[in-house]
């Protein structure tokens, strides 16, 4: 159900392999099972976690079309927008920044067989290595303010209808409109 209603989702947007679909497939069954005890994510209808969690996620991905970059993802919580985009991007080194211990545990064990995916349990503003983008979502600006520029030069944020604010220290492009939500969208530096 999962790979079909995923693969229904991305049709014409994004195209993933088998083992690509397999591998978004066990995240979900693994963020099932320990969301049970450990309140990952409030999205637990299937449809709603497909659209919000990964088509959103891959849609980083595809927006990033890349090789060889070296991603942080802020605040990664359960692997959002992180884990898919390592996924979709095999040749990205992708580091899921998240302070909370639990999740971060949460984010090692899901991404044990993932060679591009390393996991720092700290917050965003005590890291000091460089990145080429810094991606992130359901992060305030406020708390990406601390960061986001000394991070990387570059980002992507999923967003609401809010822009960024200017001591972000960006120039954005015109927001896209994301697929499956109009009232959310993809906002790019330039």
């Amino acid at each position: 159900m999962f790979a079909d209603l995923l693969r229904q989702h991305l049709a014409g947007i994004v195209d993933l392999s088998d083992e690509q679909v397999a591998a978004l497939e066990a995240h979900y069954e693994l963020l099932v099972r320990w969301n049970r005890s450990l309140n990952l994510t409030a999205i637990t209808d299937l449809e709603e976690a497909i659209e919000r969690h990964y088509c959103e996620s891959l849609f980083v991905g595809q927006a990033l079309n890349l090789p060889r970059q070296r991603i942080a993802d802020i605040g990664s919580g359960p692997g959002f927008p992180g884990f898919p985009v390592a996924v979709l991007c095999p040749d990205c080194s992708i580091t899921l920044i998240e302070s909370h211990q639990r999740k971060a545990v949460f984010l090692k064990e899901a991404s044990r067989s993932m060679p591009n995916v390393r996991v720092l349990a700290k917050r965003a503003e005590n890291i000091s290595e460089s990145f080429d983008w810094a991606i992130s979502r359901a992060v305030s600006y406020q708390d990406l303010s601390r960061s986001l520029r000394r991070l990387a030069p570059n980002a992507i944020l999923l967003t609401g209808a809010d822009p960024p604010p200017d001591d972000l220290g960006f120039s954005w492009r015109s927001p896209i409109s994301l697929p499956w939500a109009p009232h959310r969208f993809l906002r790019m530096t330039l």
